[in-house]
């Protein structure tokens, strides 16, 4: 040691993650590569022989994802907490990362938007027969029973707007120190996901509607579809946080990856709500009488 700074074999100290050689890019590029397959053969039907590989290459994709995330992760979570590998600079290339993450996310979704909206907006279009066939020239479609905006939407809305409040109170509570309290606040918020989960598979079981029924059906379904398994994804990612606060691995210092995932579930928050706007409420009351 000199001038109290550590020299080690790697060279002078400096604040970067130099990160180590990992089998884990790999292994998902190959997991990844057996779901697409496992999912284009069920798809199409194909079999190899008489090897029906579809399903169960699509089951075993689905696995070799999971895996290697869990596997993955944990090496991500050993950096931090054993290896103390992510510092201040560090920190600020993930949030960086996390930021063009949520960005890129909100594109997704502003495709579903776009194609809603070209519906509702436009549902006597001329040059477009088969939407004019469809519609009968007014949105919604009047083969459509369109779903009550202020019946089990609002309390959904309730619910995720509760479980922001939740997270909200997490955040506080570890930027003070508080780990119960930042325990208290991620389960709570865990449990308001798991909520709302339910009442969208309660609600999608009883739509008088199917996916392949048109433009608004395709369009409700691709977007709140989508938008519920951001949820479950942000419900898991809060679940974990609430292992890793039970672990202590949090602190009022170091507790990006909670803040990770409280950047996640704030954007699938406000998502919800330009959907309750736009597809149950707006979209309920037509277009073409609104415009």
């Amino acid at each position: 040691m000199a001038n109290n700074i550590e020299y080690d074999t790697t060279g002078k100290p400096h604040p970067y993650h130099i990160v180590r050689p990992s089998i884990w890019p790999l292994a998902a590029a190959f997991a990844g590569l057996l779901f697409a397959l496992g999912f284009i053969f069920y798809a199409h039907d194909v079999k190899i022989g008489s090897f029906e590989f579809g399903l169960k290459g699509l089951v075993l994709g689905v696995l070799s994802i999971m895996a290697v995330m869990f596997f993955w992760w944990k090496d991500i979570v050993f950096e931090a907490t054993t290896e103390k590998a992510h510092t201040p600079i560090v920190e600020i290339g993930m949030r960086y990362g996390m930021a063009l993450f949520i960005a890129s996310e909100v594109m997704f979704f502003v495709a579903f938007f776009w194609a809603f909206f070209d519906f509702s907006l436009y549902p006597d279009q001329a040059n477009m027969i088969a939407r004019l066939e469809y519609t009968g020239g007014q949105w919604p479609p009047p083969q459509i029973e369109t779903l009550p905006a202020f019946d089990l939407p609002f309390m959904m809305t309730l619910i995720l707007l509760l479980s922001g409040c939740t997270v909200t109170w997490a955040h506080h509570a570890i930027m003070e120190g508080d780990q119960k309290s930042f325990f208290k606040g991620l389960s709570l918020s865990v449990a308001l996901g798991f909520i709302f989960l339910c009442f969208q598979i309660y609600e999608y079981t009883h739509t008088t509607f199917g996916f392949a029924e048109g433009g608004y059906s395709s369009t409700f379904y691709m977007a709140t579809g989508f938008h519920g398994f951001h949820v479950f994804v942000g419900t898991v990612f809060l679940a974990v946080c609430a292992i890793r606060a039970k672990k202590g691995h949090f602190t009022k210092e170091k507790h990006f990856g909670f803040e990770a995932a409280a950047w996640y579930w704030h954007f699938v928050d406000v998502v919800w709500l330009f959907l309750f706007i736009a597809i149950y409420w707006w979209g309920s009351l037509g277009a073409t009488a609104a415009h």
